[in-house]
């Protein structure tokens, strides 16, 4: 992370707690089930990687800085470009409105940022991407932070050891992204988290 976009510096964070989203018990709530169903936006992976990098640096309510500097994005993009890093992006009328992006390695999915420009957006990303993280055999979704906007999806806080237990796990695991999800592969997901929250 960056102090400022236009910090050079890089620093590492370790945190004593970490937040992960456990995918096996991956919360949608009831409103957001619904609006899932209706599928407001266009769904893509990896469509506009930079574009969606940079919305998640823009300035945003009272946070007038960001951690996402210049060396972060050129990082990510070649990152991405090597197949590490992906993004989920929603669409309306082909404008960006909402998305995230992260890093994958084997079984692990790092949740790096997320933005919003319409109602829903990045809620709708962030369970497209457990989705595809269930559908792909993921089994860590690693949040970093564990925060108010997340904890309704069932996120958690573990400690470092516990975390580097699963992160263990997780790089022992044999995943590949799939961008792809049908409606019927969205609607057992939906589906599943009503059993298990």
């Amino acid at each position: 992370m960056a102090e400022s976009r236009h910090d050079p510096d890089l620093y590492w964070i370790d945190p004593d707690m970490r937040g992960i989203i456990p995918l096996d018990c991956f919360h949608i709530p009831r409103r957001l089930r619904k609006t899932l169903r209706v599928a407001p936006y266009e769904i893509r992976c990896d469509d506009d990687f930079i574009g969606t990098l940079r919305a998640c640096a823009e300035p945003k309510g009272a946070r007038l800085e960001t951690w996402i500097n210049d060396e972060i994005e050129r990082l990510y993009a070649a990152l991405f470009e090597m197949g590490f890093a992906h993004s989920v992006e929603c669409w309306a009328n082909e404008e960006l409105v909402g998305g995230l992006y992260g890093v994958s390695l084997s079984g692990v999915f790092f949740g790096e940022s997320m933005f919003t420009r319409a109602r829903d957006a990045s809620k709708i990303a962030l369970c497209h991407l457990a989705a595809r993280l269930n559908k792909s055999g993921y089994t860590l979704l690693d949040s970093q932070f564990l925060t108010d906007h997340l904890k309704q999806f069932g996120t958690i806080e573990i400690d470092r050891a516990e975390y580097k237990n699963r992160l263990a796990e997780g790089l022992r695991v044999n995943a590949d992204f799939q961008p792809g999800l049908s409606a019927l592969e969205l609607d057992d997901f939906i589906q599943s988290t009503t059993q298990t929250s």
